[in-house]
This record gives structure tokens, C-alpha cells and sequence, in this order.
């Protein structure tokens, strides 16, 4: 039996190191997990006593259209309802995107170091991947505008970008928008949007309300810290929506999931909170990078990709040891480092452990 020809050469998605099994394989009593970009300050009460309720619910299937979530996230976003569909994170709805409008031959448009699900899932339907070189670690608009051809069907755009975490502004986007072909989908994925402090951000809605060929991607995974229940969202004219929609599995978002997004919603304190505190551990990291001489790109999300100077694998094993999950062995990056901002104890400890690993190096030459 052959599986189809589109997906024998797909590398498997690895994850970060689950925090247990760095313990058993190092013999560690502690470990910090900052490789996946969670959030160090958990989940809000009023979500965990959303999910509380709906243990009476188990043995009933989920809402398969959301109801509920969908009316909340409507009514915080100030859109239709028919604009929005969920998913199981925001990853099941570049899934879905790619199913409902890649064909065999179709062109997809992305950068050539940014979240892995666009080309993995564009491939799995034999369309024809184009990558086109980040500029200073971030999204080069106006080499992307002119890789679109008669083929382009859609353009993949991570805002802030996963892994370097830098953006692109309100008025390159703007203007990028206005050159792309109204055939073209335009996916802006903002996993990370909530982070963003910087002023120049684009405002992806009012684009989504002047472009019909917008689809702007979020998640509950980050910010509000509901990541093991899968629950993520995409936002675009009722249209694209409608007929992505015919290629969602039914039940696909759980009765947990959906509760807790809702009830993170109305939990505005504690969103702030979040941002406040990963604002202040970014701060604290790129100060401390800037006393060790280590250059990095300009973070917006809730991590920072730094440059160790040295093989990113070696940085990454050296740091495992000392009880610190990170992410490395990015392919146009060789020596950087990506880590997740965590709490000040677990970033002061990063830190320790980093300049550890660096006069270990430095001392074995």
C-alpha cells in the first residue's frame, strides 16, 4: 500500500522536549520549558471554572458550530458571525484553508523561515511551494508581491513572525495588499498579536473590512493560556469563510475548549496582566543579551531568537543539561537560539544557564 506521493518526503512536526521525559533521560528534579512559546502564568480562574462546569457534559457532543464562542468572539471583534470559523488551535485552520483552495499545481507564497504548518499542509495537496528569503529576519513584502503569478492562489503571512518574532508595519502591509491580485488569499496568522506593544502593528480587521481576500488567523493558545485544549479561530469575508467550512470535520472544537476560550474572553484582567509581565521578561532578556554581546531580532511576540555565536544544537544541549528546554536547529539560522519568555525566576535562570553554556564553550575553544 503507498500513501500519496505529496507527503512521502514530509518531515513529522517535533514539538519542544515534554518537560518529563527531559527529567527521566537527565536524571533532573527541575526543568523549564521555554521552547514552545506557553504561557508562564497559566490560564485565567474565570476559564478553569468554565471547564469546571462542563464536566457534567462529557458524555454530550460539542456544538459543532460554536455557538456560544462564535457569538462572543463576534460581538469582541465586532464582526459576523459568518466571518469566523474554529479550530482546533489556529494550525487546524491553515489545514482547512489549504484543503478548501489548494489544488495540485496551485502556487502558496511564504518566508522561508516561519511557522512549518503553511508549507507542510500547502504540500500534503501538491501545490507548488514558493519560499522567498526573510530581510533582517523578517517577511520581505515586495519580494513576495513579485513571485505572484496567474498560479498564486494563496500568500502566507506570520505577523509577528514564529521564529524571529519580528513584524511587518501597518503601511507595507497596506500597500502590499493593494499589489496582490483580489484572487489571491491573503492569510495573516497573528498568533501572537496580543503581545504586540508596537504602534506601527497593522490593524488586520480593517484590512479584513477593505479586502474580501483576507483571512486573518488567532488562538487561545498563547495569551490566554489554554494551548493543551486546541482551540484557535480564523476571521474573513462570509464567503472564503463559507467554503472553508465545507471542509471542517464536525465536533471539532471540544465542549472544554470552547467554554474556557469564552470565558477567557470576558477575563480582560488577566489578559493585561499576561501582556504586562511578557513585556517586562522581554525587556529583561534583550538587556541581558545586550550586556553578553549577542545580537537578536526586534521581539513583538512572547519570545526572542537570539544569535548564540555558536552551533544552535550544541547551545540547546548544553542548556538541556542545565535543566533549560529551548528551540534551536533552525535552517537559515544555524547558531540562533529561539526562547520563550517565562516568568522573571525562570528567565533569570535561562539566563544563568546560558552564560554557563557560553564560558564552557569559550573554555573548550
Amino acid at each position: 500500500m503507498q500513501p500519496k506521493q505529496s507527503i512521502v518526503h514530509l518531515p513529522v512536526y517535533q514539538p519542544g522536549k515534554p518537560v518529563e521525559e527531559v527529567k527521566r533521560e537527565l536524571g533532573l528534579k527541575e526543568v523549564v520549558k521555554l521552547a514552545s512559546n506557553e504561557n508562564p502564568f497559566g490560564c485565567s480562574e474565570k476559564a478553569k471554572a468554565a471547564i469546571q462546569e462542563e464536566l457534567a457534559n462529557v458524555s454530550i457532543y460539542p456544538d459543532s458550530f460554536s455557538t456560544a464562542l462564535s457569538a462572543a468572539v463576534a460581538d469582541h471583534l465586532q464582526v459576523d458571525r459568518k466571518q469566523l470559523i474554529f479550530g482546533a488551535g489556529s494550525d487546524e485552520v491553515i489545514l482547512m484553508i489549504a484543503r478548501a483552495y489548494l489544488s495540485p499545481g496551485d502556487e502558496s507564497i511564504m518566508a522561508d523561515e516561519t511557522f512549518p504548518q503553511y508549507k507542510h499542509n500547502a504540500e500534503i495537496e501538491g501545490a507548488t511551494i514558493i519560499e522567498v528569503p526573510l530581510k533582517n529576519g523578517t517577511h520581505d513584502l515586495p519580494a513576495m508581491q513579485a513571485k505572484v503569478t496567474e498560479r498564486t492562489k494563496i500568500i502566507w503571512i506570520c505577523n509577528p513572525n514564529n521564529p524571529t518574532g519580528t513584524i511587518v508595519g501597518r503601511e507595507e502591509l497596506a500597500a502590499f495588499m493593494r499589489q496582490v491580485p483580489s484572487s489571491v488569499i491573503v492569510v495573516l496568522d497573528e498568533a501572537y498579536y496580543e503581545y504586540v506593544t508596537d504602534a506601527a502593528y497593522p490593524d488586520s480587521l480593517a484590512l479584513l473590512r477593505e479586502f474580501n481576500n483576507v483571512v486573518v488567523l488567532r488562538t487561545f493558545s498563547k495569551v490566554h493560556g489554554l494551548a493543551s485544549l486546541r482551540i484557535g479561530y480564523g476571521v474573513g469575508h462570509a464567503d472564503v469563510i463559507h467554503y472553508v467550512n465545507q471542509v471542517r470535520e464536525p465536533f471539532n472544537t471540544t465542549r472544554f475548549a470552547q467554554a474556557a476560550a469564552a470565558a477567557s474572553l470576558a477575563d480582560p484582567a488577566f489578559i493585561d496582566g499576561c501582556k504586562e509581565r511578557n513585556a517586562e521578561g522581554r525587556h529583561y532578556l534583550c538587556g541581558e543579551f545586550d550586556r553578553m554581546g549577542l545580537s537578536y531580532f526586534e521581539p513583538h511576540g512572547n519570545f526572542v531568537m537570539f544569535d548564540a555565536k555558536l552551533e544552535s544544537q550544541k547551545v540547546f544541549d548544553g542548556l538541556l543539561r542545565r535543566g533549560i528546554i529551548s528551540r534551536a536547529r533552525w535552517t537559515y539560522y544555524p547558531t540562533h537560539i529561539r526562547i520563550t519568555v517565562g516568568s522573571r525566576e525562570q528567565n533569570e535562570k535561562f539566563i544563568r544557564a546560558l552564560e554557563e553554556v557560553l564560558q564552557e564553550a569559550a573554555v573548550l575553544g
